[in-house]
């Protein structure tokens, strides 16, 4: 049932933009697997075979600690609400950190009316593989809304609050790994 491809097509890109979430997986070495749900508010197809999304301040920075150690990376998509279809784009992540000329030449393509609030980083995944499925057993579910919750937790701390936590908090991966975001 599974369908390889050599890139994302036409209607690969119009099936994630269906989407209100997607799931991103990541792995380097003997680490952990981490696997994170996400809104696909901030999700950008760059090209053929390059996705991206901004990364909002979290508890942790496991993709940013993978990208480092040169792990791998996968996102996943599958619809809830239409024919069943699970969408797999596997590659290699990269990490451009608040500060950084691609990060800001990055918001200022895809975020003209300013940075959202708690952005910590940018996540590209350059590509190497395409895959479907039939996602037959994906359960039906109806998306309510957006949480509120995280912008909320970010203004409330403010930009210093965010820059603290993210020096306590995102420094490092669960395994002890660096993410790089001291080196920013």
């Amino acid at each position: 049932m599974a369908k390889q491809f050599e890139r994302i097509e036409p209607a690969h890109r119009e099936m994630m933009g269906r989407q209100a979430i997607f799931f991103v997986g990541s792995s380097a070495g003997d680490s952990r697997v981490n696997i994170s749900p996400r809104s696909t508010t901030h999700f950008h197809v760059l090209g053929d075979l390059s996705v991206a999304y901004l990364d909002l301040t979290g508890s942790g920075s496991e993709t940013a600690a993978h990208a480092k150690a040169g792990g791998r990376a996968t996102v996943m998509f599958c619809t809830f609400d239409s024919a069943p279809q699970i969408l797999r784009l596997y590659g290699r992540p990269r990490i451009d950190f608040r500060g950084s000329e691609a990060y800001a030449a990055f918001l200022a393509e895809h975020y003209p009316n300013g940075e959202p609030v708690g952005a910590r980083q940018v996540v590209t995944i350059d590509l190497d593989l395409v895959q479907t499925s039939c996602g037959f057993a994906v359960p039906l579910f109806e998306h309510v809304g957006e949480r509120p919750v995280l912008d909320r937790w970010a203004e409330a701390k403010g930009e210093e609050g965010l820059v603290a936590y993210r020096r306590e908090k995102n420094t490092v991966s669960i395994d002890g790994l660096p993410t790089g975001l001291d080196e920013a």
